[in-house]
């Protein structure tokens, strides 16, 4: 090996870190996914709370749990490149920072429009995080077999924090009041600041041509425009309507003219030839699928779990512990089974999976069926997370590891966006099988059906206000269209889950971890010595 040689792949080895120390920084990122991932969550048992003591209307309280995934689908893009350009570890350092201050605003927010401006702060921390986390770990482990063990740890943490959401915060919604859900944010962000600045390797991509701010921007608005065309078709609002439709419209505009930029720029913000590999294409894919058909069901079973079953918060957050507790096995098994069976097959089964999980789930009623419940939960665990693992795998192997941010943003983006689509469509498919079942109740004054048809928590406090048997009635009918809605949100998830079944099979048969693959980064880099010198 000549000295060229020997030194570019010590410099590398130096970065990327040995042995054990790049599990150590597996660790840090580990925790950095944790502080999201919790926050993610923590809100859905809070939202009775929330309601209560903010008073939002329907369109605001949508905002208030829809806003953090909009923003950060948003700027992930910007931020993931941004990191590529300028140290992925500085831009996952001022997300941190960010992510603690927005969460002390949220905590003590007293009007609606605070918590929702907070929110979108928090969303803004989250895009700096997020795909710094994941390109960090490309760049950390670059053989793909320690990568898919990488992976499957990281992804195990993220199944966590969802668990940790729910529980945490129901157990202090049971003790304080709800801004306290936010503030379990601040010490993880005191302890992952310092940490992070002293362990984590800074690296970059390619610096070749001038950073494209005007796509970034381009690329942010425009998904900005088209999921919040999206949220409000959710939110019921008229389709033709001028703040419905012009967003929806601009946004497509504003992609597509971003998407021909990159095209033609001789260094773009994203290369869009990575869509051209099948394996990357269809893994993106599969993750906006899994995200759109299942996001907007733990809000709406958070929901049915309080609302029609009457539990408390923190019985609600034990409840979903063992979805969470499923995938965590899932993730920590991944990597054995994509080596054994292969991305196609694993992808393919974990939607098959989920898709009977919800079909399983439509039995639930107005009784309380635990078992039912306990089976539908560990189903939907094991099979989402065996989908989301094979997927992120497949698409992070992909991409080269000099475009490492902007692969990851895209796969954050896809997640991001499918959540935030997700959670209007299904509120849209929920709201039109709930509604009409509470439009006509006999004794209930028009008006006050009206009301009830927003939502099963206002239907419930009209039915308070009414009372004696109109008030009965009301709430009785509230919740078994409530329950309907439920059926018929299950149904549509679980054909969404089928045509994700569908598009992995274009996923490769088998894992492939040749040795070229491997070196390929480190190969690049030696080529760039000698050409320098």
């Amino acid at each position: 090996m000549s000295g060229t040689t020997a030194a570019a792949l010590g410099q590398r080895r130096r970065a990327a870190g040995d042995g054990a120390g790049r599990w150590v920084v597996l660790v840090v990122l580990c925790v950095s996914l944790l502080l999201v991932a919790v926050d993610a969550t923590v809100l859905h048992v809070a939202v009775p709370a929330v309601t209560e003591d903010l008073r939002p209307g329907a369109i605001e309280l949508l905002w208030i749990v829809d806003v953090y995934p909009l923003v950060c689908a948003s700027l992930l893009i910007l931020f993931g490149t941004l990191g590529d350009r300028v140290g992925r570890r500085r831009i996952l350092l001022l997300g941190y920072a960010l992510f603690g201050v927005a969460s002390a605003v949220a905590a003590f927010a007293h009007h609606p429009q605070t918590l929702i401006l907070a929110r979108a702060l928090l969303g803004v921390g989250g895009a700096m995080i997020m795909p710094a986390t994941l390109s960090i770990l490309r760049q950390v482990f670059p053989d793909r077999r320690e990568r898919a063990l990488a992976i499957g740890v990281w992804s195990a943490v993220a199944a966590v924090g969802a668990a940790v959401g729910p529980l945490l915060g129901g157990f202090l919604l049971e003790h304080f009041w709800w801004g306290s859900v936010f503030l379990v944010n601040i010490p993880l962000m005191l302890v992952s600041l310092p940490v992070g600045r002293l362990l984590l390797p800074e690296s970059t991509g390619e610096r070749e041509g001038p950073w494209d701010v005007i796509g970034a921007v381009l690329a942010a608005a425009g998904l900005f425009g088209t999921v919040f065309g999206v949220k409000r078709l959710g939110g019921g609002e008229a389709p033709l309507g001028v703040l419905t439709l012009g967003p929806l419209v601009l946004g497509v505009v504003l992609l597509v003219t971003f998407v021909r930029r990159q095209r033609r720029r001789a260094h773009p913000l994203v290369d869009l030839g990575m869509f051209a590999r099948p394996a990357f294409s269809t893994a993106v894919g599969c993750i906006v699928l899994a995200m759109l058909a299942l996001v907007g069901l733990e809000l709406i079973a958070a929901q049915y779990l309080q609302l029609v079953l009457g539990l408390s918060p923190l019985s609600t957050g034990l409840r979903l512990l063992p979805l969470t507790f499923a995938a965590m096995a899932a993730g920590l098994v991944g990597a054995r089974v994509l080596r054994r069976f292969g991305p196609r097959r694993m992808v393919c089964t974990g939607f098959c999976l989920t898709a009977a999980a919800v079909v399983v789930l439509t039995a639930m009623g107005g009784k309380d069926e635990a078992g039912l419940l306990l089976c539908g939960f560990v189903l939907l665990g094991l099979g989402l997370e065996t989908t989301l693992f094979g997927a992120y795998e497949s698409m992070l192997s992909e991409a080269p590891a000099d475009r490492a941010g902007g692969a990851a943003a895209i796969g954050e983006t896809s997640y991001q966006l499918g959540a935030g689509i997700g959670i209007a469509l299904l509120g849209t498919v929920m709201n039109a099988a709930y509604a009409p079942g509470v439009a006509r109740v006999p004794g209930v004054p028009a008006g006050a059906s009206r009301r009830a048809s927003h939502s099963l928590g206002e239907a419930y406090e009209v039915a308070g206000r009414l009372g004696g048997p109109a008030g009965a009635a009301l709430r009785r009918a509230a919740r078994d269209s409530f329950v309907h809605g439920l059926h018929v949100t299950l149904l549509v998830s679980a054909g969404l889950l089928l045509l994700g079944a569908a598009a992995a099979l274009r996923l490769p048969r088998v894992m492939q971890c040749d040795e070229a693959a491997v070196e390929l980064p480190a190969q690049r880099e030696v080529e760039r010595s000698r050409v320098s010198a």
